[in-house]
């Protein structure tokens, strides 16, 4: 008897459980905006739903960019660091986030070996677009240096802006 009797209030709290399912109400009845947001947050945190603004290295391939956040770099400049610091080997370049690493090489008429980073971080064609970073082999060279490179390369993006305009 005490069986049945347990089956029944189970059968019950189930059907309770289940009407109050209805009316949009929900297994949390009445909870607010930030209520649902803060458990929400509370499952991703967890683990045991997926972060809908993680970004992962997959995303990199999606095509699914936003045209108007993508990473333009001015070609411009780009070309112009490649011909100013031609006596370096290029080791890495990154178009899409502007990065130039060139290995040691020794300028022309010089006798240490440099290397240098260039970072072109903006379409226009100023000043601070350009980031150089330069280093010998016996360490970091002063500033002026590597605002120098800068000046040079800005020199020689100007000069080829104009070369094209002239076609």
């Amino acid at each position: 008897m005490s069986h049945a009797l347990s089956r029944w209030a189970m059968i019950g709290a189930m059907a309770t459980l289940l009407a109050s399912c209805g009316g949009g109400g929900g297994l949390f009845g009445s909870e607010t905006e930030q209520q649902r947001a803060a458990r929400e947050q509370g499952l991703i945190e967890e683990g045991f739903i997926d972060d809908p603004d993680r970004a992962t290295l997959f995303d990199l391939f999606s095509g699914a960019d936003d045209p108007n956040e993508t990473v333009q770099v001015n070609r411009y400049l780009w070309n112009a660091s490649l011909e100013i610091l031609d006596f370096m080997p290029v080791e890495a370049a990154d178009p899409f986030s502007g990065i130039i690493q060139f290995g040691y090489g020794t300028p022309p008429g010089g006798s240490r070996a440099y290397r240098a980073t260039v970072y072109v971080q903006d379409p226009a064609l100023e000043a601070r677009s350009l980031r150089v970073a330069v280093q010998s082999q016996g360490g970091a060279v002063s500033r002026d240096v590597a605002r120098q490179i800068e000046d040079a390369i800005l020199t020689r993006a100007r000069q080829l802006r104009i070369r094209d305009a002239n076609l």
